[in-house]
């Protein structure tokens, strides 16, 4: 259906800008304000659009990010020109390698001007992340730069930045024709339907193996095909198991896996490594899924998807390629597959009994005084916080941690993970909050990574968020050090100490508690259910655990 967006003449271009952002069904706008986007950002929050203003630029783009992810809507942020755009290049780089649909309205310097103090040639710094950049300088075509930038975020799932310079944002547009939304521009089509000579060839692959693992990424929560993933691992007396994105969704199956890749649990590693056929659904099957190529290598993949690919990250994706929606292509699977496939003998009650087990890594590490073991901490966790609040998990060596949760669905659980930068986890979880403002919000972060970006703990204050920060704190940036020592050189510039960052979350105007033992979890989440005001938990890990990913690297 054709939507129109009148615009009156005589519209200052900042007024027919924020007017056709509110077009494109923009409701919250994360932004840092200055000159080159006040007057765009105040006329897009006076027409009913939600601000929501960061302290550090940087923040409000990952909070647009993440809202993105939340939501499955184009997020929205902005910031001024030459600065308040280079502090986003991180922010824009994450998005760009987690496929978000993001709009970034950002300033130029006056086109007027001899000398400005913040100019800076933006677009081969934004180009360089990945991202997209439009400079907006015709008058002629203003709305329809932002049609462009919508259009292109949406359809092709990446950052677009639309550059307006200050001067050009004052002007007067003559007579527009009525603004129409990039969604009046986008193709429509049906579900994308398998080849039949590719379902036979998977079916073929399926019957001559012997142990099957189908592998279920976002695709498959996008096209709702988990039903049809149970049904043919049942068929083929297989497992279950999922990215890191979607972890959780087979949980309740009694050989559901978890996670594929190096955040892999031990049982679910150790059957991983058995397999002869995975049937990746929904998912590339990257770098992370297959654990640097450590698993699979002796395997016939099968890939479902709507954008299969030979090659990824340096490797043969699949072997069999069904070009086809999940769902669908899973339903032409099950209804060709035999009825009754030769027993494997995989499943068992012995096998179901080890995946149930909740010990993800059981490795022995020598204790220390005064803290918790991060697993110990996180199980904790686990046990009091309620099954279907939202848990955003961060980057960095905490995140292996932390993605160990049980029984919790993947709408719930938020992540980007695909570019390795840390500092990003307090303003994923704003992004959430804002986005499921009925949900309370548990962040599992890094001191290092919180530390980053402590500043928005005064956002989240402001904001009023309910919202329960877990921070695991080993007074170092954790992948450095154990790095550091497996390598056998000094931790000096990676340890800064653990310092009472629950006294400095109270200096911010939330509650705040240190945490040294398991016997303290209970007792501080009914207080914290019970005040319904942000609180951070200062939890003192010990610094010598490490995980399998870590471990990894110091045997390499």
């Amino acid at each position: 259906m054709t939507t129109s967006t009148d615009i009156a003449p005589d519209t200052k271009v900042y007024e027919a800008l924020a007017s056709a952002f509110r077009a494109e069904d923009t409701d919250v706008l994360f932004a840092l304000l200055g000159d080159g986007n006040m007057h765009f950002a105040s006329s897009l929050t006076t027409s009913g659009v939600r601000g929501v203003y960061a302290r550090h630029e940087h923040c409000a783009c990952a909070m647009a990010t993440m809202y993105a992810n939340a939501t499955g809507k184009v997020g929205v942020a902005s910031v001024t020109c030459g600065p308040g755009l280079t502090q986003t290049m991180t922010a824009l780089a994450t998005a760009v390698q987690a496929g978000i649909p993001l709009v970034v309205f950002a300033g130029e310097s006056p086109i007027k001007a001899a000398f400005y103090n913040q100019h800076i040639d933006q677009a081969p710094l934004v180009v360089a992340t990945g991202a997209h950049y439009i400079a907006g300088r015709s008058l002629e075509r203003m709305t329809d730069y932002v049609r462009d930038a919508f259009f292109i975020a949406r359809t092709e799932r990446r950052p677009v930045v639309l550059g307006v310079p200050l001067d050009v944002q004052q002007l007067t547009l003559a007579a527009q024709a009525p603004y129409r939304p990039s969604t009046d521009f986008i193709p429509q089509f049906s579900k994308d339907l398998p080849n039949p000579v590719d379902v036979d060839k998977a079916i073929d692959a399926i019957k001559a193996g012997g142990k099957v693992v189908v592998i279920a990424g976002k695709g498959v929560l996008r096209s709702g095909a988990e039903t049809e993933c149970e049904q043919l691992a049942d068929a083929c007396g297989g497992m279950l198991a999922t990215t890191l994105p979607v972890r959780g969704m087979f949980d309740h199956h009694p050989f559901g896996l978890g996670i594929s890749g190096g955040y892999a649990r031990a049982a679910g590693r150790k059957l991983l490594l058995e397999a002869d056929v995975v049937v990746a659904v929904g998912t590339s099957l990257n770098n992370f899924t297959a654990d640097s190529g450590k698993l699979f290598k002796n395997t016939k993949i099968i890939q479902v998807d709507t954008r299969p690919v030979g090659l990824k990250h340096g490797r043969k994706a699949a072997d069999i390629y069904l070009h086809a929606d999940a769902k669908e292509g899973l339903k032409a699977i099950l209804n060709r597959l035999p009825s009754v496939l030769p027993a494997k003998g995989w499943r068992s009650e012995a096998v179901a009994a080890e995946i149930a087990d909740q010990a993800a890594d059981r490795t022995e590490f020598v204790s220390q005084p005064d803290v918790v073991d991060p697993r110990d901490a996180v199980a904790a966790i686990d046990r009091v916080i309620p099954k279907d609040w939202e848990i955003v998990n961060s980057s960095g060596h905490c995140a292996y941690f932390a993605a160990q949760l049980r029984g919790r669905r993947p709408e719930n659980f938020n992540v980007i993970r695909e570019f390795g930068a840390i500092g990003n986890g307090l303003s994923y979880a704003i992004g959430v909050a804002v986005a499921k403002p009925d949900k309370t919000i548990v962040l599992l972060d890094g001191d290092g990574s919180l530390m980053m970006h402590a500043q928005e703990l005064e956002t989240v204050r402001r904001l009023g968020l309910r919202l329960l920060i877990c921070v695991l704190n080993d007074g170092a940036y954790g992948s450095e050090i154990h790095k550091m020592h497996a390598d056998g050189i000094s931790d000096e510039g990676a340890v800064f100490g653990r310092g009472d960052l629950a006294a400095m979350a109270r200096g911010f105007g939330l509650r705040g508690a240190k945490i040294t033992g398991l016997d303290q979890f209970p007792m501080l989440f009914e207080a914290f259910r019970d005040t319904g005001q942000a609180e951070l938990w200062d939890i003192h890990i010990a610094d010598n655990v490490t995980t399998p990913v870590m471990r990894a690297h110091a045997h390499k």
